[in-house]
């Protein structure tokens, strides 16, 4: 494969079609700032080359390997792994990986929507009004409060939660019905179907728990929030220099128009302090809030299922205390009958004796006797365990 790759353009309605065609493990879809979208077909080297970014870095997005959920930030780009989103942003651009993916396809066609909303109609409308080119770039750059590298990230945290919330709302249509109907009726069935379920919020309460650490341990280090600000450090780097990295893909006719906003932004952006990161921490607050509330959600349905089990075990208990009692009764009324037996045992013995002679009367009232001892000694037995408690009342 060559280094600098393949490019075709993008078709958001094609790309489920080609799917198979295109569908490989190095296959990307590139967006500018303008919104407008590339399929890419490179290796490593060449993505590694255009961002400028380490092997170890890249490796994070390769879907045969197993990384946590990460959100880095580096000097020119933002490394996302998320789920299924695997993308690098850049302060101009984004890369976004295996775009035929049926769960990527919905964000691809979010970021054609919501790039552009700022640059794409400020560039419109400054053509149209072509002598306040100047002051009204600037009003633009101050009305956009929001660097490309963060609209994009919105999209990819907005896409992640959206998917995590929907998972985590289709477990609990599942769930709670088979654990109501497992109280109702305990059944092997009933049993493996809870199980499954069960097995299935544990796996979704890791991802969702992967996801809500990694925005917490963001909003929690001002320094990697403000690794984030790519505009800010372009802007500070002077971006128009020759000494940057040659560039691989085809030259857009309008890339200094775009360097020349996303200065502008980053001017606009850096009016504060350097190190404020109030923006940043607003957007990751709100979508730690929606998937906190997304792991909360789990939580609660955790511990029905826990209920649920300690339920069902209480009523397993209880049937289990019922056997015992019955094997109570049944053993108590043996140890009876086999006094009752012993009795007719020796009687009925084949052997000669004269005291039996002529006392047939006295056959009715050994049995009459025999059973009533018999009966009281049961009567004793059931009344002693209910004294100990060991019978129900």
């Amino acid at each position: 494969m060559a280094r600098d790759g393949s490019v075709v353009p993008a078709d958001p309605q094609a790309l489920v079609a080609v799917k198979k065609k295109t569908q490989s493990s190095r296959s990307w879809i590139l967006f500018d700032s303008s919104g407008q979208g590339s399929i890419l077909d490179v290796d490593k080297y060449a993505i590694m080359h255009r961002v400028q970014i380490h092997a170890r870095d890249l490796r994070i997005l390769d879907p045969l390997l197993s990384y946590p959920s990460t959100i880095l930030g580096r000097e020119k780009a933002i490394v996302l792994n998320l789920e299924h989103v695997k993308a690098i942003i850049t302060a101009e651009e984004v890369l976004l990986r295996d775009p035929t993916d049926e769960n990527v396809v919905p964000v691809v066609e979010e970021l054609q929507r919501r790039l552009p909303n700022a640059s794409a109609n400020n560039l419109q409308r400054g053509d149209r009004k072509e002598d306040f080119v100047g002051q009204y770039d600037m009003e633009a750059a101050e009305e956009d409060e929001s660097p490309f590298e963060f609209r994009a990230l919105e999209v990819f945290l907005e896409a992640i939660c959206s998917f995590l919330a929907a998972r985590t709302t289709e477990l609990e249509m599942a769930a709670y019905p088979a654990l109501d109907e497992l109280t109702s009726k305990i059944s092997s069935r009933n049993l493996d179907r809870v199980r499954k379920i069960k097995s299935a919020m544990t796996r979704l309460t890791a991802r969702v728990q992967k996801v809500r650490d990694e925005l917490e341990q963001l909003l929690d280090d001002d320094d990697d929030m403000a690794d984030l600000y790519l505009s800010r450090k372009l802007g500070s780097s002077s971006p128009v220099s020759g000494s940057g990295p040659a560039n691989w893909f085809p030259a857009s006719p309008t890339i200094g128009s775009k360097i020349s906003r996303v200065s502008r932004a980053s001017v606009a952006t850096m009016r504060g302090d350097e190190d404020n990161v109030e923006e940043l921490e607003m957007l990751l607050e709100a979508y730690f809030m929606q998937i906190d509330g997304t792991w909360n959600k789990l939580s609660t349905l955790r511990e029905y299922i826990d209920d649920t089990e300690d339920y069902i075990n209480i009523q397993l208990d209880n049937h289990r205390n019922q056997l015992i009692q019955l094997e109570l009764f049944l053993s108590s009324g043996t140890v009876c009958l086999s006094v009752y037996s012993l009795v007719a045992g020796i009687f009925g013995m084949n052997i000669p004796y004269t005291w039996n002679d002529n006392h047939g009367y006295m056959f009715k009232w050994v049995v009459m006797v025999t059973g009533l001892f018999c009966a009281a000694m049961f009567i004793c037995i059931i009344a002693y365990a209910r004294t100990k408690g060991l019978v129900g009342s």
